[in-house]
């Protein structure tokens, strides 16, 4: 199984999600909606967009990487026709941030490049919701009915993560209303909202659920 950093994106500023403003609630982006629409001009982008869609990158990367895993893993059909939304959906949606890098002169980072955290830091702490080495060794492991629940309970928590990335970029100062920006951001947390709770129910449904 290849190592979690070699789905993983180089970044300059690693710390972002530590130096960004603290998560703010679930009304993240109707509050950002707010401060974009009162603007009478198109509000330029800022450091914080340019973090957020970079780490996007390797966030999406590695869920691409594991919902890919489906087919050969003895997925249910249910879990493998959301796989299949995932790998398209987030592989379309890395083309589109690479593009909204490579417009405005930003470095345009590979989902197959190495990224390394800044020493004292660990992946979670960086892009939050990344599952660890050991995870997506579990993950790999599993086949059938055991990979069904395994993964669900791991996407889970990274699409949690990502909703965390919203709202931190939502939350800090400017962030997240340049007008790709912010309709990206706000998809990701819509779609990724529905996803967790049929990703619930998905588990809920699985024999043997304790939930």
């Amino acid at each position: 199984m290849p190592n979690t950093f070699h789905y993983l994106m180089r970044a300059g500023a690693a710390a972002v999600w530590l130096a960004g403003a603290t998560p703010v609630t679930a009304q993240a982006p109707l509050a950002a909606a707010t401060r974009s629409t009162a603007d009478t001009g198109r509000a330029a982008y800022t450091p914080q967009d340019v973090q957020f869609m970079t780490g996007m990158i390797a966030h999406h990367a590695q869920a691409v990487m594991i919902a890919g895993w489906a087919p050969s893993h003895g997925a249910s059909a249910s879990l493998r026709a959301m796989c299949e939304r995932i790998v398209v959906g987030q592989t379309d949606e890395i083309v589109l941030i690479q593009r909204w890098l490579r417009d405005r002169h930003e470095a345009v980072p590979q989902p197959d490049t190495i990224y390394h955290p800044m020493p004292g830091m660990t992946m979670a702490m960086v892009m939050p919701g990344m599952l660890t080495d050991a995870q997506l060794a579990q993950l790999d492991s599993a086949r059938g009915q055991q990979f069904d629940r395994l993964f669900l309970t791991d996407m889970i928590q990274h699409h949690q993560g990502a909703i965390t990335m919203v709202n931190t970029l939502f939350g800090s100062n400017g962030g997240g209303e340049e007008e790709i920006v912010f309709r990206f951001a706000s998809d990701v947390y819509a779609d990724q909202t529905t996803e967790i709770a049929r990703m619930h129910r998905m588990l809920d449904a699985l024999p043997g659920s304790t939930r």
